[in-house]
């Protein structure tokens, strides 16, 4: 699904990647780890287009999507949240996600002004998969909650599922469990699970809490100072000397 290859990203004499290569299979949920500054955000901002590479390749089902903008990314099937939320809080969580799909007609000037029947037929589809998806993760009833009146595990969710609504193929999901309670991140574990088995997607997770990793992912790649250091099974991360020096403490 997803390769890269020597991917490096410098900031003037700093190198925050460095050669960097992997590949995560179709139908996978895979981790990135690493210690704080190692370049796992940084890896997910080249993959989605929002870094251009200082050299290197990412392809995506077997396309060079290098250098792409971040749109084209996305419209490829590629999408991602992010390490701080980014939700619209003035909007309500069903306007959030009717905000997610490509390729909207109603967008541009002319259909949207007219409401063209196409306008139209693609509001009321969108209408549904918002519904579905809203199901789905048993938010139905907070369509209509203002996103600034919500506490942050449920942001997380509405970020997720708005992801979803662009129907990618591929979801890079920044520290999904970040900030919140045992309870919600099983929810969230659970939906990823489900989301995977159920609608074949396929996620490469960065999150440093080592047990939502060693549940959820079936192979783990670690990064330390930019660099990969290791990658397997969270079997075999969890007792490799390099990542245990490196990222464990232990």
């Amino acid at each position: 699904m997803l390769r890269i290859e020597g991917l490096t990203k410098n900031f003037g004499e700093l190198c925050a990647v460095n050669r960097c290569s992997f590949e995560v299979a179709q139908g996978a949920i895979q981790g990135l780890i690493g210690p704080n500054g190692s370049g796992k955000t940084t890896v997910f901002n080249l993959i989605t287009g929002f870094y251009q590479v200082t050299s290197g390749k990412t392809f995506y089902k077997g396309r060079d999507i290098t250098g792409l903008p971040a749109y084209a990314i996305s419209q490829a099937g590629i999408a991602r949240t992010f390490q701080l939320v980014r939700v619209f809080r003035r909007m309500t969580v069903l306007e959030n996600l009717l905000t997610g799909p490509k390729e909207q007609a109603g967008e541009r000037l002319l259909p949207g002004l007219l409401h063209t029947p196409r306008v139209h037929r693609q509001e009321l589809e969108q209408l549904d998969r918002a519904w579905d998806l809203l199901t789905v993760v048993g938010m139905a009833r907070m369509a209509n909650e203002i996103c600034g009146n919500l506490p942050y595990a449920e942001l997380k969710m509405v970020e997720i599922t708005r992801a979803l609504m662009s129907d990618p193929e591929l979801i890079l999901l920044d520290e999904p469990a970040s900030g919140i309670n045992p309870t919600l991140v099983n929810q969230i574990l659970d939906y990823i699970r489900k989301l995977r088995e159920e609608r074949g997607k396929t996620f490469l997770v960065v999150e440093h809490d080592m047990r939502v990793i060693m549940n959820l992912c079936d192979r783990i790649v670690v990064l330390n100072y930019g660099e990969k250091i290791a990658e397997g099974t969270p079997a075999e991360i969890a007792r490799d000397r390099g990542v245990i020096d490196a990222y464990l403490g232990v």
